[in-house]
């Protein structure tokens, strides 16, 4: 007796039948389109991870005396667009700033790592502007962990010195002829925190900082956005702000941010302009990465900050 076996057709249930021939197809169909889908999101997360936007944000008060024009770096990890910087310099030229914001984690915390790349924008930047620079957590890492990092915050430090710039360490410089003053706050690493963010108590910034000016345009650089309702509580007509690196991968068309380095999903402050009753945060999505190396739908941000004066009426 010869057996003969035979391949029936699988039977859907809405009575469709799918032949073995056409299911081997369908599975091809599949992993092709997601080869193609990596490989789209992979080409996305190159291009975006090597380039930046210059965006503008105007701002118009009584208490500005003066026009000027300012751009925010913050959380460029040592990252270099071209030799020595040179696009991310040229782009900071043609704006034709009046001063630099810095708001903090242009280096990266690791002691097998050169902060040399950080030191030497700043000290291009500091020949031609005046540079007002607020420290970031990884800053301050180096500063909290000497037995880690040895003594990379002195050498760090002291370069920037060198360069004329003093790096802001809840302090502040008025700026009389524009009609701003400007505060650099350096909170405790303890309001880092991965996953929850710690309270802060009131009493906290008018501790660090003392009390805001009534009569100037009060710009704070602080490195976490988490805080800025504290922030504007305290007095910070504008907060400039970074850490948050957009959230590293935003969605497209509702462009949120996904995850932020202290790994809380879609956090709310990613990245762009917020406001808090009259006060306004200006929160760049960084140049650079660190924790999460990938940037996807998510390109470096350089912004310009416009000071205008406000006309009475």
């Amino acid at each position: 007796m010869i057996w003969k076996w035979q391949v029936l057709p699988e039977i859907c249930h809405d009575g469709t039948k799918i032949l073995p021939g056409e299911r081997t197809h369908m599975i091809d169909i599949l992993i092709t389109l997601i080869a193609i889908a990596a490989l789209v999101l992979l080409w996305v997360m190159l291009y975006d991870s090597n380039r930046f936007v210059v965006k503008t944000h105007i701002l118009t008060d009584r208490r500005i005396k003066k026009p000027c024009r300012a751009v925010l770096l913050s959380d460029l990890h040592n990252k270099q667009y071209g030799k020595e910087n040179e696009r991310l310099l040229a782009a900071i030229r043609e704006q034709h700033p009046d001063f630099v914001f810095v708001a903090g984690d242009i280096l990266t915390a690791n002691a097998k790592d050169s902060f040399e790349p950080a030191l030497q924008l700043m000290r291009a930047l500091a020949k031609d502007y005046p540079v007002y620079y607020a420290n970031g957590n990884h800053e301050q890492r180096l500063k909290a962990a000497r037995e880690v990092y040895g003594d990379m915050a002195r050498r760090y430090e002291a370069g920037l010195k060198r360069a004329g710039i003093e790096p802001m360490v809840n302090g502040h410089c008025n700026l009389p002829e524009q009609g701003i003053a400007v505060y650099g706050a350096e909170i405790r690493l303890e309001y880092y925190k991965k996953l929850r963010a710690e309270a802060m108590d009131p009493s906290y910034l008018p501790g660090i900082l003392g009390q805001a000016p009534k009569d100037a345009f009060t710009v704070l650089l602080a490195h976490n956005p988490d805080y800025f309702p504290q922030y504007a509580a305290w007095g910070a007509a504008l907060t400039l702000s970074g850490h948050v690196h957009g959230g590293v991968a935003r969605v497209p068309l509702w462009g949120k941010g996904f995850i932020a380095p202290t790994w809380r999903i879609f956090p709310k402050y990613d990245g762009g302009v917020f406001r808090e009753g009259e006060a306004t945060m200006v929160l760049s999505r960084g140049l650079g990465s660190h924790t999460i190396p990938v940037r996807l739908f998510n390109p470096g941000e350089l912004w310009v900050i416009e000071f205008r004066p406000l006309a009475d009426s």
